[in-house]
């Protein structure tokens, strides 16, 4: 039987489809090709915006359409249509040959209303509940009906599935949010922090390195507040659990040479931290700290728990201790009470930090958050006329940090062909930069040097030296 992953938001779902994928690989089923051949279609679903969650509906729809056309060629294939038949054909008791599930944030956030107004789906799976895929899959071998259990468990860690031919892998070491913002919904579907121990974070490094993996992430919603803790034992944070994986990365000669980790809280980047990232050269020059915005006035309404100033002052720190760093971001533009002079303080915090890169949205309302229910919503059309000024400032402020790189040599692990160019090979810098350059095949999966001759777009082009 075969398996289709449809995965939507953040890195963090990303690798929670990978996880889930082990399950579909252990039961001994096959990753088809092309959702239209597929037994069985997983959708990994968003929630952090309303748009990401209306195009999952809207794929809803094209899915009932494919289930449709499914049951019509399984009756022509029998050639029998007796009611009876027909009636077997559409009883979410005995599934029809294609099976759906919908599992992540809306998920989460809209299990009741999915399962009430979409008969679609066979299966609505919360973030808590992943574990229950072999179950499931075991159900659908049988032509069964896997019942759901009222008890919530908690959130479990599992190992990512590993692509063979792959050299970068997430691994999540933490899930949940304690912060609530007030425009977020990550805390009520993904639920309060909780992380995973060392030594599951270690074996899964292990089986990375024997795969040929050169470079890991650590992933969650709030990195950097990572805390394990054992009774009798000394508390784990982020900075010691870093320094941890070092020493074991080393001490068992691995092929990782690249960590990263995202996404962190301006709040959690510790002095311990930013001194690790100086000294050791495992880990890339590259930070991603969503500041959001750059008005004092707004970062209160948002609770983000720090003020420009501070914020400004940790930039400094870290461009201080870490020569070259790179420095990534996400900014919200018309957040509720927005003025003009709270929008231009952000282009002016923008300037003043330069960020090679900016992950940049308007302000976009999330039922069951406070912000929701604030007064002085923006309209759609000034949120997009701001949004669209954000970004032409960072696009410039980006072209001119990659014009500076120009005539430098750097260390790029090469990813795997270019789309553009068979005979050239992309990769990425530590700071994050996408590279291209003439290569030959035997270069995928290494760290080379490349010396840096023009821009083209947002890519920075080269050659090997």
């Amino acid at each position: 039987m075969t398996y289709f992953f449809e995965t939507y938001g953040c890195q963090m779902n990303i690798a929670e489809s990978a996880s889930v994928e082990r399950a579909f690989i252990e039961a001994g089923w096959t990753k088809a090709d092309d959702v239209q051949v597929a037994d069985f279609v997983i959708i990994n679903t968003c929630s952090v915006r309303e748009t990401a969650e209306s195009r999952i509906l809207g794929r809803l729809g094209w899915y009932a359409s494919l289930k449709a056309v499914r049951k019509l060629e399984e009756r022509a294939k029998n050639h029998v249509f007796p009611k009876a038949h027909s009636y077997a054909l559409t009883n979410k008791e005995n599934p029809p040959r294609l099976n759906l599930a919908i599992m992540g944030c809306m998920a989460e956030r809209l299990i009741d209303s999915l399962q009430k107004d979409y008969p679609v789906l066979d299966y609505v799976i919360g973030n808590f509940q992943k574990q229950y895929f072999p179950d499931i899959i075991a159900a659908v071998e049988k032509g069964e009906k896997w019942i759901e259990t009222d008890e919530k468990p908690h959130y479990v860690f599992a190992e990512s599935s590993y692509e063979k031919g792959s050299h970068s892998a997430f691994v999540p070491i933490m899930h949940g949010c304690n912060n609530f913002c007030s425009y977020c919904i990550v805390p009520y579907v993904r639920g309060r922090e909780v992380s995973r121990s060392p030594e599951s974070i270690f074996a899964e490094i292990d089986a990375l390195s024997k795969n040929g993996v050169k470079e890991i992430t650590f992933l969650g919603q709030n990195v950097n507040s990572y805390i394990w803790e054992e009774e009798g034992k000394e508390a784990i944070d982020f900075p010691s659990l870093m320094q941890a994986v070092s020493q074991h990365i080393h001490a068992t000669k691995s092929s990782i040479g690249w960590i990263r980790f995202m996404s962190s809280h301006p709040k959690d980047i510790s002095p311990d931290l930013i001194q690790l990232i100086k000294k050791d050269p495992l880990f890339c020059k590259h930070i991603h700290l969503p500041v959001q915005h750059g008005s004092n006035a707004i970062l209160d309404a948002m609770r983000r728990k720090y003020t420009r100033e501070a914020y400004l002052e940790k930039i400094a720190t870290i461009k201080k201790e870490i020569p070259g760093v790179s420095l990534s971001t996400d900014i919200m533009i018309g957040f509720p009470g927005e003025t003009i002079e709270d929008f231009e303080e952000t282009i002016a915090l923008m300037r003043e930090v330069a960020f090679e890169n900016a992950f940049m949205y308007y302000y976009n309302p999330r039922e069951g958050t406070k912000a929701a229910d604030m007064q002085e919503q923006l309209s759609i059309k000034e949120k997009k006329r701001r949004l669209a000024l954000v970004i032409a400032e960072q696009q410039a402020i980006s072209k001119r940090l990659m014009e500076e790189r120009l005539g430098e040599s750097v260390r790029v692990l090469a990813e795997g062909f270019s789309k553009d160019n068979p005979e050239e090979l992309v990769g990425r810098t530590e700071r994050d930069e996408r590279v291209v350059f003439p290569a030959g095949p035997e270069k995928i999966g290494h760290f080379v040097e490349v010396f840096l001759t023009e821009l083209t777009g947002a890519t920075l082009r080269g050659k090997i030296v």
